[in-house]
């Protein structure tokens, strides 16, 4: 049973920072590193191609890029410029987005459709093709790229918490990300959306990677580590105010006053206005959507991801103290072995 373990980055630091800490994560066995694409930090492409300068193993790729904000065909361009400059490296998180639409003055309806729209022009613009299509939502007239792509099948992943995004991934994509799929209701509503919708579209189910995008803390106190990850909580629930799908999803009630307040929180990472709700966030949520607590209590949910069928951990990294490079090297140097002895013996 082969796992993959990735780390997501928000480009919300010096470039050099990061790059220096996405060097210790080849260093340290990451198989691929992931930058949101989240207005309006540092440029995600732009600082890719500076990860692929300095490193020379790990995959890497926007988590996620949405249809809206960069057209498709430009997403094809960049991914395949990136794709050059890393050796054949890139992956491509595709997804609906949600920072800066508002401001952007985007509708991001349709979104299932657009992401499977989308994805069809990236690969045929990367196949060679000259393309002409209007559809519901991603038009393009008459249009190639210049050069020759060194791949044509550079892997894309679809990103979504709701059915129909998970759908769309099960149908044309590579592989499925869902964030905050840890609770066993969670993981299983991805595992059989996505593979009921490959076996509908003819597709070996077994060949779509399945990756739970986790936030993540580890510290010997779990009580300090689950403080930590509460105002990541509000800004999930705040994204979801409409219906709590994902809470939903496993088996968890809002409670009414906590959700008042969050209908009229918008999605935001001003630090105040999240640390302002985050002592009313209870505990079962955050372990029932984040990776907290000492090394041998996440590596017992990180095996329990594997043996249900999740091909890849991918974290977001936060800490007590230390900087979240803590969580980066504890994540490899304690929990992951500990996941290694269990699963292989």
């Amino acid at each position: 049973m082969t796992l993959r373990t990735g780390l997501l980055l928000l480009p919300s630091r010096p470039v050099p920072e990061m790059a220096a800490l996405v060097a210790r994560a080849e260093a340290l066995g990451y198989d691929d590193v992931w930058l949101a694409d989240e207005r309006f930090f540092r440029e995600v492409y732009a600082i890719l191609s500076v990860f692929a300068q300095s490193t020379r193993r790990v995959r890497l790729g926007p988590c996620v890029t949405d249809p809206y904000s960069r057209h498709p065909a430009l997403t094809a361009m960049a991914i395949a410029t990136l794709d050059e400059i890393a050796g054949g490296r890139a992956v491509l998180g595709f997804g609906a987005g949600v920072s800066g639409l508002a401001e952007l003055g985007i509708d991001s309806s349709r979104s299932a459709t657009a992401i499977r729209e989308g994805i069809d022009l990236v690969r045929r613009l990367l196949a060679g093709e000259t393309v002409t299509v209007k559809g519901e939502q991603i038009s393009f007239h008459n249009g190639r790229l210049d050069w020759a792509p060194a791949r044509a099948g550079i892997p894309i992943y679809v990103a979504s918490q709701r059915a129909a995004g998970c759908r769309v991934a099960g149908r044309v994509a590579d592989g499925a990300i869902m964030q905050g799929a840890l609770a066993e209701p969670l993981v299983r509503f991805l595992r059989d959306t996505v593979h009921g919708a490959a076996r509908e579209a003819g597709r070996d189910p077994a060949r779509i990677e399945l990756v739970a995008r986790l936030n993540t803390c580890i510290h010997d106190d779990r009580k300090a580590a689950r403080d930590v990850m509460r105002p990541t909580l509000v800004r999930s629930l705040a994204s979801q105010r409409r219906d709590f799908f994902t809470f939903v999803t496993a088996g968890l009630t809002v409670p009414g006053r906590l959700a008042e307040k969050l209908r009229g929180l918008t999605y935001t990472h001003d630090v105040a206005l999240l640390r302002a709700l985050a002592p009313e966030i209870p505990d079962e949520f955050v372990d029932a959507c984040t990776l907290t607590g000492p090394p041998a209590v996440v590596a017992s949910e990180v095996v329990r991801l594997a043996r249900s069928g999740i091909s890849q951990v991918m974290i977001y990294p936060l800490a007590v103290e230390g900087g979240l490079e803590t969580t980066v090297e504890r994540f490899q140097r304690e929990v992951m072995p500990l996941v290694r002895r269990e699963l292989h013996g």
